[in-house]
């Protein structure tokens, strides 16, 4: 598969919740998903992370985030992946519906950025 996606969230529940709403309308993209710390409380973890993204067998990652941290520990991690890891400044859940929705109808990542840029934010 050429694209994947990836989320990353605070919240344990959110990660794996938008993660689930993904799968159901794009069954064939690898979506993973990291939420809070390793402790399983509100936070982030650059090893749920740097897992997540092990596990996301796509050729890229399209990746997601909500806020703060989970920006910086995803960049973080993203350097200390081999693989093309995309991260995208925009509305989580919002931009990975659209993305997943996206991929799935065959989209290149040009088309891709073009459609979510009106759901983007410059932080």
């Amino acid at each position: 598969m050429k694209y994947g996606i990836l989320i990353v969230s605070h919240v344990p529940e959110i990660a794996h919740g938008v993660a689930k709403m993904l799968n159901q309308i794009s069954t064939k993209t690898p979506i993973t998903f990291a939420g809070g710390t390793d402790d399983g409380v509100i936070g982030t973890s650059l090893q749920k992370i740097c897992d997540a993204i092990d596990a996301n067998v796509a050729d890229e990652i399209l990746a997601f985030y909500d806020i703060g941290s989970s920006k910086i520990n995803l960049e973080l991690a993203t350097e200390l992946s081999n693989k093309k890891i995309h991260i995208f400044d925009s509305a989580l859940v919002e931009s990975s519906y659209v993305v997943a929705s996206l991929i799935s109808s065959g989209k290149n990542l040009t088309e891709i950025k073009e459609k979510i840029s009106p759901l983007s934010f410059n932080l």
